[in-house]
This record gives structure tokens, C-alpha cells and sequence, in this order.
């Protein structure tokens, strides 16, 4: 299995064949290495509803026929929009060809804004992710608060790789975020939601020196990692 991470929140996972895309916002966010217009998903599994995580999912997913795996509300929301999606819950799991996907808990909001019209769409609960296939499985904490039940899942999985938030303001920061670090119990931990607005601005590295040593792990925006 490959992993890379493409800035903001933005990770790929390359299995069995399938290009699966978790949160890919790639039009306005300076962090990323990816062209929109050419990236190819197989698969988007989306967190939650925010502008800066649904991202480019419309787009991808009616080029690619790619099929949309999102919280209920968000799922019904883009299948107005014409995309082929999956809808699943907080807790609930599936087993697709491609893998095993997991709704976890996250402490956050969850809705889209359309500009356009002036107006924001409620999205239902926001989410993580448990990715697993291969024999590997990933945690994806999407945008969320330190919470106590990290120390659950932690404690039912083991987890190969976790993607944890640290830019502060709207998620946890550094501090909270090694403590998430230390409750799941991942082989290794990526950092991700930082430096993409001035709000979040983080020192990935500083915070990736401070998890348990051998833990910590730095992914520059294409970087990609297998497992």
C-alpha cells in the first residue's frame, strides 16, 4: 500500500489497483502539489462537509465516475449534485472492494458554504476515518478537538499510520495533538491541517520531533511513504 499526502488535510492511498483520495481540496490551497483538472480518483472518501475539505470532490468525481464515500447528510448533499456517493454514519463500517472504511467520532462542525448564494448547507456530523486493507489500517482524524475516545481507538485498532491535525484555532494544536499521538497508539504520525491559512500556522517538524521518537513523521506535500 503507498500513502502520500498532498497538503491541508489531503492524503492518497494507493491499493489493489484503486487511487482513493481522503478530503481532496485542491483549488485554493497553497500547500498542495496536485493539478485538479488532472488527478484521477478511483475513490474520495470525504470527513465532513467544509469548503476546505470537500474541496474539488464534485469535480474529480463526475470526471473520474469515482464513487463519493461521505456522512449521510454530505452524501445526500453532492448526489443532488449529480455524484455517484455512499452514505455511512458515526460508528458504522463497511467492507467495498477496495478496503474498509470506518466512521469515528470528531469533535468539529460539518457544512458547506455556497458563496454564490449566500447560504450554508448543513452537512450532518463530521467524522474520522479507519481506512483498512492489506492487512494496514490508517486513521484519518479529519478536522477535530483532543477527545478521550482516542484512547478507544487506539485501543481497538492498530494503527498503522494516523493523520492527525495540529494548526490550532480550528482544531486541536501541537500540544493536544501529541497527546492523540500518544492515546492511538499509531506506528507512525503525520501531521496535516497546518500553514494553509495564516491562522494555522504551525511548525510541522517541531511537532514531529516531539512524538515518541521513531513515530514522528514529516510528509512534505507529494511525499509519498509505502507500508
Amino acid at each position: 500500500m503507498k500513502i502520500s499526502y498532498h497538503g491541508h488535510s489531503v492524503v492518497k492511498i494507493e491499493t489493489n489497483g484503486t487511487n482513493i483520495y481522503i478530503d481532496p481540496f485542491i483549488n485554493g490551497n497553497g500547500q498542495t502539489d496536485l493539478v485538479a483538472d488532472d488527478t484521477k480518483a478511483d475513490i474520495i472518501l470525504l470527513t465532513h462537509g467544509h469548503n476546505d475539505h470537500v474541496g474539488d470532490t464534485v469535480e474529480i468525481a463526475k470526471r473520474n465516475d469515482a464513487l463519493v464515500v461521505a456522512p449521510f447528510e454530505l452524501a445526500t448533499y453532492l448526489g443532488w449534485q449529480g455524484v455517484n456517493t455512499h452514505p455511512m454514519h458515526i460508528g458504522g463500517a463497511h467492507e467495498f472492494g477496495f478496503g474498509t472504511v470506518k466512521y469515528t467520532l470528531a469533535f468539529h462542525g460539518s457544512s458547506y458554504t455556497e458563496e454564490e448564494n449566500q447560504k450554508i448547507v448543513y452537512t450532518g456530523m463530521p467524522g474520522g476515518i479507519l481506512f483498512t486493507a492489506e492487512g494496514k489500517t490508517i486513521y484519518h482524524a479529519g478536522d477535530t478537538a483532543l477527545f478521550s475516545d482516542m484512547k478507544l481507538i487506539g485501543e481497538m485498532n492498530d494503527i498503522d499510520v494516523a493523520f492527525l491535525p495540529i494548526g490550532d484555532n480550528f482544531t486541536m494544536g501541537p500540544d493536544d495533538a501529541l497527546k492523540a499521538a500518544e492515546w492511538t497508539g499509531a506506528k507512525k504520525v503525520v501531521p496535516i491541517h497546518y500553514n494553509t491559512f495564516p491562522v494555522i500556522e504551525q511548525d510541522p517538524k517541531a511537532f514531529s520531533d516531539k512524538v515518541k521518537p521513531g513515530e514522528g513523521l514529516l510528509l512534505n506535500a507529494g511525499d509519498e511513504i509505502n507500508i
